[in-house]
């Protein structure tokens, strides 16, 4: 019973995204099919290129510049997913200069739904609803620098 619930709870909620989106999927859409799999974290953008490894290469993807990084999105073909991604912060030192601390990992476990141009996340504040473009789940985020402006998953095959 708290299963079903759980189910039409997360329909409820998932509803307007996905009765909002065309009979096609277009050319942009993706179909559930195509998303299932491990998606891997393979950019996180800043507002700003730093160089925090100091090769003198400035990298607005936080990835160039940083090893403690990492994520991955699995999302399964019974509609649930699991998501990991290291936890870090980006302190402002001086003269444009910027210290990364990475400490323990971000995990979740929910059910997922998608439109073909969305995917919505039941289950997770910190995945929510991430858009689809190309061959890549983006993570759009609204921060201020030194902020991450999206973090960028592509599909492992």
């Amino acid at each position: 019973m708290k299963k079903i619930k759980s189910h039409s709870l997360l329909l409820l909620t998932l509803l307007p995204i996905l009765s909002c989106s065309d009979d096609g999927n277009g050319d942009n859409g993706f179909s559930s099919a195509v998303l299932v799999g491990t998606w891997d974290l393979v950019e996180v953008n800043l507002s700003a290129a730093v160089d925090l490894d100091g090769d003198g290469q400035l990298s607005s993807n936080l990835l160039d510049e940083e090893t403690c990084i990492s994520g991955t999105l699995v999302l399964k073909d019974d509609t649930t997913y699991q998501y990991e991604q290291s936890n870090f912060n980006i302190t402002a030192i001086t003269n444009n200069q910027y210290y990364v601390d990475c400490f323990g990992t971000n995990s979740s476990t929910g059910a997922w739904a998608s439109d073909g141009n969305e995917i919505a996340f039941q289950g997770s504040v910190t995945l929510d609803v991430l858009q689809l473009d190309g061959n890549r789940i983006i993570k759009n985020e609204d921060n201020e620098l030194p902020g991450v402006e999206s973090y960028v998953y592509e599909k492992r095959y």
